[in-house]
């Protein structure tokens, strides 16, 4: 999926791969791993187990993923605080302590999904733009999402 956001005056745009956090699709995100400048991991707040296999996916990307690419661990359903197995405080601690962006979201409420992608894209965005070599016509240079595909004028990918 394709995301357009404008970010600081300048359209971004996110190619975005939803690879849904399943063990048979990680033979797969390890090949798109490679070709993104962000990747976020996105773990459900009231499964214990979901955010148990936060570790597994960080080491996944660091075997595969370029370094220095941008993380980003989100925290989803944070509207069901009954139901919450993972305090906020643990994830946040466990993202500061592996130099992880942090924060939670409800796709229910529709509460922090934007601000995930528009705190990745800023990250990207960072770097991306102390590192341009963009003409004076604004045009930016093609980044390279996975195996092949390309898009010209963007700031980077993320990973969902």
């Amino acid at each position: 999926k394709i995301k357009t956001i404008e970010l600081e005056g300048k359209t971004v745009k996110l190619q975005i791969w939803d690879t849904a956090g399943q063990e048979r699709f990680r033979t797969i995100t390890s090949s798109y791993y490679r070709g993104a400048h962000g990747i976020i991991v996105v773990y459900d707040v009231t499964e214990r187990e979901s955010y148990e296999n936060v570790k597994q996916w960080m080491h996944e990307i660091d075997r595969f993923a370029s370094e220095g690419v941008h993380k980003l661990l989100v925290g989803n359903k944070s509207d069901l605080a009954d139901e919450r197995a993972v305090p906020y405080e643990e994830a946040r601690s466990f993202a500061e302590s592996n130099h992880l962006s942090f924060l939670e979201t409800s796709a229910k409420d529709d509460k922090n999904v934007e601000q995930a992608f528009l705190t990745m894209a800023k990250q990207i965005k960072d770097v991306m733009g102390a590192n341009s070599t963009a003409g004076e016509d604004g045009e930016g240079s093609t980044v390279k999402i996975g195996p092949g595909a390309s898009i010209a004028n963007t700031s980077g990918c993320c990973l969902y």
